[in-house]
C-alpha cells in the first residue's frame, strides 16, 4: 500500500505524468527450459510488487491485444515469423534446416508457447509507443519488452522477436526523432543495426564491451550514409559504479538532447547490469540504475519504458518495481510488502539491491577519454534532422486506438464497476473518498474504545519481515498470502530451513489459462487479522460488494501480562 511507512511522493518540481502500465498474466507461464537463465517470472513477480505497494492507483494498467504476425513483418521477414509461428517442441525435428538458418537452438530455444510469449512482448511495446503518439499519456511500461537482440530474420540473445524496433516505427509514424537509449549490460546489437543507416533514430548503448556477448558496440561504431554519428557506444569494463556511472551517463545524454532534440524517448532498462547478476559484471545498485530512468524522465519528453535482461529474479523484481514508481513520482518504501513471491525476498526482505565491493576497473583517465571521444561523435551530428511532410500510413493498430472501447460489450452489465474500470481508474490527488485509502498519509483514525476499557494491550504481527520476534514462541518464514486467508499464522509455513532464492520454484510452471482481454491479475490478500488487530487496507483493488481483505499491523513486541486493576472499591 502506499502510505508514510511504504511510500511517499516525490517533490521534484516536475509536472505529475499520465502513465500508462502493460501486463499480461500469461507471460509468467512461459518457460525456456530447465536450467536456462531468462525466466519470465520475474515479470510477473515485479507486478506483485508493484500491485502490493498500491502503486495501481497512480497509473492506468492495460493488457495489451498481442501482436499480429502482420505487425511483426513490418521488421522481420515473413519467413523467420512463419517460422517462430510454426515450430513447437513437437515438431521441431522437421525444421533443423530452419533452426541452424534462424539461430534457434541452445540460447534460443524452442518452447511451448514461442510464437505468443513473443506475441505478448511485442504487444505491449507497440500498443505503448501507439498510446504516446496519440498522446493518450506520458509515460507507458512494458516489463515484457526490451528484448533488444533480435535480428530481422534470426534470433539471438534470448530473443526472438524485436519488440523495441517495432515499437519505435509505430512511434516513427507520428514523431520526426527517436533517441534509444540502451542501460543493459550487453551491446542493444539488434535496435543498432536496424537504424544503422537512418538519421531519425539516434540509438546510445551504455555497455561491457570485450570477450563479452554480443561483441559488438565498439566506440567506432557510429553508423553509416544518413546515420553516420546518429550510433552512438560507450563501452564500459567490469565493476562499473553508481558514482561513475552518472559521471557519464548524464553528460552524454544531456549532450545528446542538445544535439538531436528527440521528440520521444525510448528507454531500455535491462537489470543485467545491477549488482550481482548471474551473466553481467557491472556493479550498479538500485538507486544508480534507477537514476538513470529519473534523468531521462526530466528532459519531460514522452518516454516508453522498456524491460530487458536481468538473471537474478529478486533483483530484476525489486529494480522494475522502483523504476515504476519513480515513473509516477512515488519513492517506495524500504520494507517490501508481503505478495505471493515473498519467500524471495529473504532473509532481509527489503526493496534495495546494495552494490559488492568488487574492484572497479572503469579508470577516471579511461572514462574521460571515453566520454570525449563521444562528444567529439556529436559534434558532427549538427542539429536535428528535417523530414518531409507526409500522410501517416493506416496499420491495424489504428483501428484500436480509434476505438478504445470496442470490447466494451463483453463487460458484465450487472456488474457496477467492472475490472476494466477499476485498471483504467487513476487516484487523484488528496482523494480521500475510497475506504482503501483511509489508511494514507496518516488519515485513518487510529482511536479505539478498547483502549479506554481493556487494559490488556493488543497482540501485533510483523508483516514487512514475515519473521517474528526472536522472544516468539514460533518462527515464520514469511510465506506469502493466500487465496483463503487463515485467521492465524498456520504452524505449516514454520520452517528453519534456508531456501535457494537464486532459483525458481522446483516445480516447472505451465501455461496459465487465458483470461479476458480486460483483464489484470490483482496481488493476493493477506492472512486477515485477528479482533484484537488494527487493520490496514491491502493494496488488491476490491471489487463492488466485495469485502476487504485486511492485513495486520507491524510488530511492537510479544503478549504483555495483564495489568492489575488498581481501581478503589465504591464507598
Amino acid at each position: 500500500m502506499i502510505s508514510q511507512d511504504t511510500a511517499t511522493a516525490e517533490s521534484d518540481g516536475s509536472a505529475k505524468k499520465r502513465v500508462c502500465y502493460f501486463f499480461d498474466s500469461d507471460i509468467s507461464g512461459f518457460h525456456y527450459g530447465p536450467g536456462h537463465p531468462m525466466k519470465p517470472t520475474r515479470i510477473r513477480m515485479c507486478h506483485s510488487l508493484v500491485m502490493n505497494y498500491g502503486l495501481y492507483k497512480r497509473m492506468e494498467i492495460f493488457r495489451a491485444k498481442p501482436a499480429t504476425k502482420r505487425e511483426m513483418t513490418q521488421f522481420h521477414s515473413d519467413e523467420y515469423v512463419e517460422f517462430l509461428a510454426r515450430v513447437t517442441p513437437g515438431n521441431m525435428n522437421s525444421y533443423i534446416k530452419e533452426q541452424h538458418k534462424c539461430n534457434v537452438g541452445d540460447d534460443c530455444p524452442v518452447f511451448d508457447g514461442l510464437f505468443e510469449f513473443c506475441s505478448i512482448s511485442a504487444g505491449g511495446s507497440m500498443e505503448g509507443a501507439a498510446r504516446l503518439s496519440r498522446d493518450k499519456c506520458d509515460i507507458a511500461i512494458n516489463w515484457a519488452g526490451g528484448l533488444h537482440h533480435a535480428k530481422k530474420s534470426e534470433a539471438s540473445g534470448f530473443c526472438y522477436v524485436n519488440d523495441i524496433v517495432l515499437g519505435i516505427l509505430e512511434l516513427l509514424r507520428y514523431h520526426n526523432r527517436v533517441l534509444y537509449i540502451d542501460i543493459d549490460v550487453h551491446h542493444g546489437d539488434g535496435v543498432e543495426e536496424a537504424f544503422y543507416t537512418t538519421d531519425r533514430v539516434m540509438t546510445v548503448s551504455f555497455h561491457k564491451y570485450g570477450e563479452f556477448f554480443p561483441g559488438t558496440g565498439e566506440l567506432r561504431d557510429i553508423g553509416i550514409g544518413k546515420g553516420k554519428y546518429y550510433a552512438l557506444n560507450f563501452p564500459l569494463r567490469d565493476g562499473m559504479s553508481d558514482e561513475n556511472y552518472k559521471g557519464v551517463f548524464e553528460p552524454v545524454i544531456q549532450e545528446v538532447i542538445n544535439s538531436f532534440d528527440p521528440n520521444v524517448i525510448v528507454l531500455q532498462c535491462g537489470t543485467d547490469s545491477l549488482s550481482g547478476d548471474k551473466l553481467g559484471s557491472l556493479n550498479l545498485s538500485m538507486r544508480g540504475h534507477a537514476n538513470c530512468v529519473r534523468f531521462v524522465k526530466s528532459f519531460n519528453r514522452p518516454l516508453l519504458m522498456l524491460g530487458g535482461g536481468g538473471y537474478t529474479m529478486r533483483n530484476v523484481s525489486r529494480a522494475w518495481a522502483y523504476e515504476t514508481g519513480v515513473a509516477t513520482g512515488v519513492e517506495l518504501g524500504p520494507q517490501i510488502p508481503v505478495n505471493e513471491y515473498y519467500e524471495y525476498f529473504g532473509p532481509d526482505y527489503e526493496l534495495d539491491v546494495k552494490c559488492s565491493n568488487m574492484e572497479d576497473l572503469n579508470t577516471p583517465g579511461y572514462l574521460e577519454r571515453i566520454k570525449n571521444i563521444a562528444f567529439e561523435h556529436l559534434r558532427h551530428v549538427g542539429g536535428p534532422p528535417s523530414v518531409q511532410m507526409q500522410d501517416i500510413p493506416h496499420l491495424p493498430i489504428d483501428d484500436l486506438m480509434d476505438d478504445l472501447n470496442q470490447d466494451e460489450d463483453t463487460i458484465d452489465p450487472d456488474d457496477r464497476r467492472s475490472q476494466r474500470l477499476l485498471d483504467s481508474r487513476v487516484q487523484a490527488g488528496g482523494e480521500l473518498s475510497d475506504s482503501d485509502d483511509e489508511g494514507e498519509g496518516g488519515r485513518k483514525d487510529q482511536h479505539s474504545h478498547k483502549d479506554d476499557d481493556d487494559l490488556v494491550p493488543a497482540r501485533k504481527f510483523v508483516t514487512t519481515t514475515g519473521i517474528m520476534n526472536p522472544g516468539a514462541s514460533a518462527a515464520s518464514h514469511g510465506a506469502g498470502p493466500s487465496a483463503h486467508p487463515p485467521t492465524s499464522i498456520p504452524t505449516s509455513l514454520v520452517t528453519t530451513d534456508e531456501m535457494d532464492v537464486d532459483d525458481t520454484p522446483t516445480e516447472e510452471p505451465s501455461k496459465e489459462e487465458s483470461k479476458p482481454v480486460d483483464t489484470v491479475d490483482q496481488p493476493q490478500a493477506a492472512p486477515e487479522s485477528t479482533a484484537e488487530e488494527k487493520p490496514e487496507p491491502t493494496a488488491a483493488r476490491p471489487a463492488n460488494d466485495t469485502p476487504v481483505q485486511e492485513k495486520p499491523m507491524e510488530d511492537a513486541g510479544q503478549d504483555t501480562a495483564p495489568v492489575a486493576d488498581t481501581t478503589p472499591p465504591a464507598t
